[in-house]
């Protein structure tokens, strides 16, 4: 693995507050909410070049609020 996985989770984390803050205010009905997911989600994986284990992961946390959005 070309990166340290400790920063990588510490920003997943980092990432996961963000996403509440942004449920919170704009709501995860909004526009607003999943363009944020799908922008930062993308910048994150651009970092990494695409690593598999981040790209899976982001994946995961995409499908994890989809769920959550559809079961409201």
């Amino acid at each position: 693995m070309d990166f340290n996985v400790n920063v990588f989770y510490d920003e997943v984390k980092a990432w996961i507050s963000q996403c509440n803050q942004m449920a919170i205010q704009h709501g995860m009905h909004s526009n607003d909410f999943w363009i944020w997911i799908t922008r930062s989600i993308g910048e994150i994986c651009d970092k990494y070049d695409n690593n598999k284990l981040v790209v899976m992961q982001f994946a995961m946390m995409y499908e994890w609020l989809s769920d959550i959005y559809h079961n409201r």
